[in-house]
């Protein structure tokens, strides 16, 4: 039987965080001993002669057949988390499936087709497959927690029910070291989860990736005047907010000859040594150069909502004088044109 690729699971694929030393067994088992198993049957419980016995439902045994390991078949590892990494989605977990339910039709077929997506870039071979449903081949997966290798294969597939749109992941078949074996509660459920995790985990990069790809075009012919901040005090103005503008600047900034030294977003500072660049570039961006001294500089940028300040201070934190910002505002703009290419 042909396996797929193998997946090497790593605390960034979400798998099990464990920082418990030892073994495999010993991750998964208590370190106590198992005395308990040898403890005498329980009997039935004699009232004293005259006696009247009172009885606290708090600590009631429940009544009834109950199946599930003991001893060393019991696994102490925390239960697996579905992350909540496709914004309005809602987990949903039963018998140890697990439903991811989300809020349009539209949205589940984006989301199949991320699963499609990741199965193909991690080859993982498909039996079968419809419109609605998927049917993988072997998946073999390497731990720390786990004595050997382990292989699973999942059943995929779409739901719909009161007027919800959902995929459910079913460990269908368990395998280790090479021998198929029953699937048991506890990796239904550890590996069912896994593999939801590797589904929205693939979905929230694409999300990331689109929103760079628009923060790449809302940057395209960015405006850049002079202005005056709130104090009145001369400031360039960048037509971009914030975010947008930021994600750019250690491309920008390099490119009219700042090496940048260290960046805080949070307070918008970047910090970045200054060389004049050479003819050349003077040349290929049509702005004579300015008359700003080499050395260590601090842009300073503010949030305005839709747009950006930007102020630049020297070495001793004395801001520049306002003609050498007027001066940087058509270099600024030149830079930022070249980017939109």
């Amino acid at each position: 039987m042909k396996l797929s690729h193998q997946l090497v699971v790593s605390s960034l694929a979400v798998f099990v965080l464990s920082a418990c030393s030892g073994g495999p067994t010993q991750r998964r088992q208590a370190k106590d001993d198992f005395e308990y198993l040898d403890a005498k049957p329980l009997t039935e419980w004699k009232d004293v002669a005259g006696a009247e016995t009172q009885v606290y439902p708090n600590y009631q045994i429940p009544s009834g057949n109950f199946s599930g390991g003991v001893g060393k078949d019991v696994d102490i590892r925390p239960p697996q988390q579905v992350l909540e990494l496709i914004p309005g989605a809602r987990a949903e977990r039963h018998g140890g499936e697990v439903v991811l339910w989300l809020l349009k039709k539209d949205e589940l077929d984006k989301v199949w087709q991320t699963v499609q997506t990741m199965l193909a870039e991690r080859k993982v071979s498909i039996r079968e497959e419809t419109d609605d449903r998927i049917e993988t081949d072997w998946v073999t997966w390497v731990s720390e927690d786990e004595d050997g290798e382990i292989g699973s294969r999942y059943e995929i597939t779409k739901v719909e029910a009161n007027s919800r749109y959902g995929f459910k992941i079913s460990l269908i078949d368990w395998r280790e070291a090479g021998k198929t074996k029953p699937v048991s509660s506890t990796n239904k459920e550890r590996y069912n989860v896994l593999m939801t995790n590797l589904v929205t985990a693939r979905y929230d990069l694409e999300a990331r990736q689109e929103a760079a790809r628009r923060a790449e075009q809302l940057v395209k012919n960015i405006p850049i005047t002079m202005g005056t901040d709130r104090s009145g005090f001369p400031v360039i103005i960048a037509r971009s907010p914030y975010n947008t503008l930021w994600s750019r600047l250690p491309k920008l900034l390099p490119e009219m000859g700042f090496t940048i030294e260290d960046r805080n977003q949070s307070q918008g500072t970047v910090k970045a040594k200054y060389a004049e660049p050479n003819d050349e570039f003077w040349a290929k961006v049509g702005i004579k150069p300015i008359n700003l001294p080499s050395g260590k500089y601090t842009f300073l940028f503010g949030d305005l909502g839709n747009r950006t300040s930007i102020n630049v201070t020297d070495s001793s934190g004395k801001p520049v004088e306002e003609k050498l910002l007027k001066d940087m505002v058509p270099v600024l703009s030149a830079v930022a044109d070249k980017h939109t290419d």
